[in-house]
């Protein structure tokens, strides 16, 4: 591999990228087609073969797959996913199974060997069971959907996926003659790696963490270091990189620092996975009738396998329709991983170039249907529900236990939180809203002092920790629901920001809410008006009016009284910034 030809390449699939996705963004087109279509373009096979070696962008897109499998498991929530385990355990078992069965005897009626040798069908069936961890992650986290009751059950069947995959390809090699010591030792390096990880994460990763989380280059920097570190572990000992990735993820998911570092390395991974679809664009092969009419056909049997495997077992477990619509929904698509499991196949002699040809163009059909699939499955869902009610399915009354646990988002946001929050919490500490309840349990605080983040969870207080100042920060930390947002910090302790900065941000992520900023000056404070503030705090006005008080009141030597209950207000105060 020359250095040149792999810079210029790269430079070529980025290039490309961006001109096909400035076109798709200009006619409301999801980016991932643009990047396809770039790959095609490009590719060898059937655009202008300005790219001829493969592997160079293949090599470097396999990082933004790691990247993302990384962030994947940041979002992952342990205990929502053991909230709905039985529900995820069922449908992951059972999605793969049946479609497995259903694929095995679609494609032997279309012609394809099983026996013998060939693996044909077995291959096709097995490919078309597994769905993109890749598109269905990036356009629901997109979405902000990860976190409700039918993105939790999309990405817990995809997990399931994931280890039906890391199975079939422990069992490919010796596919004539299976062994079960195969499948008992690729579980045993599987849950090595999981208890080895969450053994460091717990006695050396959260010192570490502890240590570097003042200094988010070096937090950032710390967190790609430990999701290269399992994920080579588990490339060393038999697994795939990608599922030690994940791993990492899952392990550092219940550190207060993952908001933060899923804020830093979205930037980071958005480069690789656009090269990842650019690479995959290399690969689609210029098709012939027979094998456009076998993808075709393979395309609509996966979208219909997806409701036949999927929508019966959640609705069963009594899920209603909405939430056993839209997972059957999302997952109407071939998996990236389907395309390396085919490739060994190949390799292996197992299967022919027909069915890898087939399966490339099974894979950028569905890519692009389910893209449109899952930006309108709410659409979709509403459109297929009175059909379903037809057939004899009949939703439940209301929302599901598990949707009623997904935590509602606050609607009092801090951006920062230094000593005059501090004080302020104090004072919103004592205060109950109409119907009782503590007006604490309506607040969110967004900040870097993982003392802050500490004590605030000690007092059952949302934190998050994170920079104030990156969009998709206060993206992920759901501000967008805030119906009041304030920053009691001023510009001269800010880092990286300004309060008119998060004015701005604020307006736009959540256009209906109250801002309140902070300000030293007059010119700022009235500039902070004139850009929109709703209040704006300045502590020398605000708190001079009280001091002008007491100072009257000295002239006539009336202090004493003040002095007593301000020393003993002081002692009873418990703040959480001295």
């Amino acid at each position: 591999m020359h250095e040149g030809d792999l810079l210029s390449n790269i430079g070529l699939a980025i290039v490309a990228a961006t001109g096909f996705a400035l076109l798709a963004r200009a006619v409301r087109q999801p980016l991932l087609l643009a990047y396809l279509a770039a790959g095609i373009v490009l590719g060898p096979k059937i655009g202008f073969g300005l790219i001829q070696d493969e592997a160079n962008i293949t090599l470097i897109s396999e990082i933004g797959l790691i990247l993302l499998l990384f962030i994947i498991g940041l979002e992952i929530d342990l205990k929502k996913l053991r909230s709905a385990g039985r529900t995820l355990i069922v449908s992951g078992v059972c999605q793969f199974l049946i479609c497995v069965a259903l694929g095995m005897g679609f494609f032997v009626l279309l012609g394809f060997g099983v026996g013998g040798g060939s693996f044909d069908a077995l291959y096709l069936a097995v490919a078309m069971a597994l769905s993109s961890t890749m598109i269905v992650v990036k356009l629901l986290y997109d979405k902000f959907e990860l976190t409700t009751l039918p993105g939790r059950i999309t990405l817990g069947i995809l997990v399931f996926q994931d280890i039906w995959a890391i199975l079939f390809l422990a069992l490919q090699p010796n596919l004539l003659t299976p062994a079960a010591s195969v499948i008992l030792l690729s579980f045993a390096k599987g849950a090595g790696l999981v208890l080895v990880s969450l053994v460091l994460s717990k006695y050396l990763l959260l010192h570490v963490f502890s240590f570097t989380a003042k200094i988010p280059e070096l937090l950032l920097v710390t967190a790609i270091a430990w999701c290269f570190l399992i994920a080579g572990i588990a490339g060393e000992v038999g697994l795939s990189k990608e599922m030690g990735a994940l791993v990492a993820g899952v392990c550092l998911s219940t550190f207060p620092y993952n908001v933060d570092v899923i804020a830093k390395v979205i930037n980071i991974r958005d480069f690789f996975v656009t090269l990842f679809f650019v690479g995959l664009g290399l690969q689609i092969p210029m098709p012939t009738f027979a094998l456009l009419v076998y993808a075709t056909l393979a395309s609509l049997f996966l979208i219909a396998t997806r409701f036949l495997s999927v929508f019966p077992v959640l609705y069963a477990m009594k899920n209603g329709l909405r939430a056993s619509l839209i997972p059957s929904i999302n997952l109407a698509q071939m998996s990236e991983f389907s395309l390396v499991i085919a490739s060994l196949g190949l390799a292996f002699k197992h299967i022919d170039a027909q069915v890898v040809g087939i399966l490339t163009f099974v894979f950028a059909i569905t890519s692009v249907l389910s893209t449109y699939m899952i930006q309108y499955n709410h659409q979709i869902q509403a459109r297929l529900a009175p059909l379903a009610a037809k057939l004899g399915f009949r939703d439940i009354e209301g929302e599901t236990a598990a949707e009623r646990e997904v935590e509602k988002p606050k609607e009092l946001v801090f951006l920062g939180f230094f000593r005059e929050a501090s004080s302020v919490f104090h004072e919103i500490e004592s205060m109950r809203d109409g119907d009782g309840t503590p007006l604490k349990e309506r607040v969110l605080v967004i900040d870097f002092n993982p003392m802050v983040h500490s004590e605030l969870n000690r007092r059952d207080v949302k934190c998050i920790y994170g920079d104030i100042s990156s969009v998709d920060t206060l993206k992920h930390a759901h501000v967008d629901h805030a119906r009041t947002v304030v920053c009691t910090i001023p510009d001269s302790i800010l880092r990286g920001t300004t309060n008119e900065r998060l004015l701005a941000l604020s307006k736009r992520l959540c256009p209906e809410a109250q801002v309140i900023v902070t300000a030293n000056t007059l010119q700022t404070a009235l500039n902070l008006y004139r850009q929109g503030a709703d209040f704006v705090f300045i502590p020398r006005i605000h708190s001079a009016r009280q001091l002008a008080g007491v100072i009257f009141e000295s002239l006539s030597q009336k202090l004493a009284r003040h002095r007593e209950e301000e020393v003993a207000q002081l002692m009873e105060r418990r703040e959480v910034l001295d």
